[in-house]
């Protein structure tokens, strides 16, 4: 029985997965993981901001913000990935590009007269910055059939 069921459907493995997965670009890679990694950071709010109703009264709004961050820091760490052969600037890069729109977004928070979670949105940006740019300078594109840093990456 099950003899039929492999003749018929070829399950994916690791290795097809893999290749798939490695067929975009920096820029688009970064976009993706940091707009995925965006959602958690919003969602640390209700972590990180203790009972203050407002930002339960926001949560989406945050979430939405924190997605559209993590977008823009992925496609900014992807851009400066694809320019640099060193893995730690391109962490560094990360972490800087991730502390500075947080930091943006609490300045943002303290002229609109809300309080200003300076340490509670910049660290989650930071955290968001530094995987970003870690995974992103690691993505290998398609087509590029070097190795950037031969951290992560297997045969």
């Amino acid at each position: 029985m099950l003899n039929g069921i492999e003749g018929r459907f070829r399950f994916p493995t690791i290795d097809s997965l893999h290749s798939t997965a490695r067929t975009m670009k920096k820029p688009v890679f970064g976009m993706l993981l940091g707009g995925l990694l965006g959602i958690p950071d919003g969602l640390s709010a209700l972590v990180s901001a203790g009972d203050d109703p407002n930002v339960r009264a926001g949560i989406v709004g945050i979430v939405i913000g924190s997605t559209v961050k993590g977008l823009i820091t992925g496609l900014l760490i992807g851009w400066f990935a694809r320019k640099t052969g060193s893995l730690a600037l391109a962490i560094v890069f990360g972490m800087a590009v991730g502390l500075a729109l947080a930091f943006c977004v609490s300045l943002l928070q303290a002229a609109a007269g809300q309080p200003a979670y300076y340490w509670q949105i910049m660290t989650p940006g930071a955290i968001l910055g530094i995987i970003v740019g870690y995974a992103t300078f690691n993505h290998r594109e398609a087509g590029s059939g070097r190795r950037e840093a031969g951290i992560g990456t297997t045969g």
